[in-house]
């Protein structure tokens, strides 16, 4: 093989990663799905939607009047920091959801391969139990202080977290859906995808 058919080569293979890659960017994350799962994480989806788009017009028009004006928005910060936990939990549930969690698979890897399921399922049902608690805690937390008003919004506390605990309730019930597919279905790779 000549110099030049070998950068052809090379040239060709990083094309069809690139366009591998922009076909996977550009797919429906939940093609394959029934309706009610779409719907559920539409409406999730339009919830970080909302929140980002909250975030970036605010912290661009405090940016711009502060600049161009001399003036800033007193609330600005405070809405842009209630808003986020809405951003962060509609992410980790629908990252859930999809099957995209980060997860670092290292030690998973090491464990015999006869050990490997049941470790899955515990894990499962542990990010569960974590979650379920979190919902709960946060649950105490919005029914004791939750009414308490923001300083510069006027918004109730609540707002702000209840996040946590719509979150963490909705990641927790798709971790146990998860659980409880892990024994209907067949056996699974390190994926979750069928083997």
């Amino acid at each position: 093989m000549t110099r030049d058919s070998s950068d052809r080569d090379t040239i060709d293979v990083a094309e069809e990663i690139d366009r591998t890659a922009r076909q996977m960017e550009l797919a429906d994350p939940d093609d394959g799905l029934g309706r009610l799962d779409k719907i559920i994480n539409r409406s999730v989806e339009a919830i970080g939607v909302l929140a980002l788009t909250t975030i970036v017009a605010v912290v661009f028009a405090n940016a711009a009047s502060r600049y161009l004006l001399n003036h800033s928005f007193s609330w600005a910060e405070e809405l842009v920091q209630m808003t986020i936990p809405w951003l962060a939990m509609s992410g980790v549930f629908l990252s859930m959801r999809r099957g995209t969690m980060i997860r670092i698979d290292y030690f998973f890897e090491k464990l015999p391969a006869a050990a490997q399921p049941v470790i899955a399922k515990a894990g499962l049902a542990f990010n569960c139990l974590v979650l379920a608690t979190l919902a709960y805690i946060s649950y105490d937390f919005v029914r004791l202080f939750g009414g308490d008003m923001t300083l510069y919004t006027g918004l109730p506390v609540g707002f702000s977290t209840s996040a946590l605990l719509f979150g963490a309730a909705g990641v927790a019930m798709a971790y146990a859906a998860a659980f409880v597919g892990a024994f209907r279905s067949g056996p699974r790779n390190r994926n979750g995808d069928m083997t």
